[in-house]
């Protein structure tokens, strides 16, 4: 029982054998994912995945590095669509440092209006963030984000920081990096914080856990996900997969 949290099956990597890709992760354990849309060419084929499967759902929101290309409408667009059936959850959204496409101050007014609208139709949020974990965190605050709660995707970053999210109402999800050899902060992270409060994912096709690492990533490795932490922690994979299953339908609101 496995619940990948983020993947994106509507990304091109995955046109030619997304079907395929669907049967594995049945195959693996993986009852349940959320596609995430984060542009205007993600989102509709997020939605439609969403449509085409029962186990399927998706995200609706605006990724930072692309947050100059937001235009007039499209935050009320996402407001439409948030109302479909399907979509669970606003995002991903948050801040990129890494890349420089979009000024800072162009992300963290993009990444605000979001969160401001999450809270108008009462959704959770996924947050993107590298290399900007302070900055985050204080918008989360200011904009009282705690009110809807939401998802650290991919969290790498120091435990004190998982906690302060935690206590905003976030659940700390982990995902490939938490396998590889050298990812000490991960690794921490699936060690201190409670079981209740961790998410597992893929990020596919990015991040492909060990040993996979390099290729293209896919949901059914989020098996490896939930092994490693259940290693980590001296307990069941079983027990992770359900856990964290049963955190995810709790946040996105899914009636199963």
């Amino acid at each position: 029982m496995l619940f990948d949290t983020h993947v994106h099956l509507n990304a091109k990597q995955f046109e030619e054998d997304r079907e395929e890709v669907i049967q594995r992760a049945t195959a693996a354990g993986v009852q349940y994912m959320v596609v995430v849309g984060f542009d205007r060419e993600t989102i509709p084929l997020a939605i439609e995945i969403a449509e085409s499967y029962d186990h399927i759902y998706a995200a609706v929101g605006w990724h930072p590095v692309d947050a100059i290309d937001m235009e007039a409408g499209d935050l009320e667009w996402l407001e439409q669509l948030s109302q479909h059936p399907k979509v669970v959850a606003i995002g991903e959204m948050g801040l990129d440092y890494h890349w420089d496409k979009s000024p800072v101050e162009v992300q963290k007014e993009v990444f605000r209006k979001q969160i401001q609208l999450a809270k108008k139709v009462k959704m959770p949020i996924i947050i993107h963030n590298r290399e900007a974990t302070e900055d985050i965190v204080s918008i989360l605050k200011e904009e009282n984000a705690g009110e809807v709660g939401g998802i650290m995707h991919c969290y790498n970053d120091v435990v004190e920081y998982a906690h302060q999210c935690i206590d905003m109402n976030f659940y700390i999800s982990l995902g490939g990096p938490v396998t590889f050899k050298n990812a000490k902060k991960p690794k921490e992270v699936a060690e201190a914080i409670e079981l209740d409060r961790l998410l597992i994912e893929t990020d596919c096709p990015f991040l492909a856990p060990h040993p996979n690492r390099g290729k293209r990533n896919e949901p059914a490795y989020v098996q490896l996900v939930a092994e490693k932490i259940a290693e980590i922690k001296g307990i069941s994979a079983e027990e992770v997969g359900r856990k964290t299953t049963e955190n995810a339908l709790n946040l996105f609101n899914i009636q199963k």
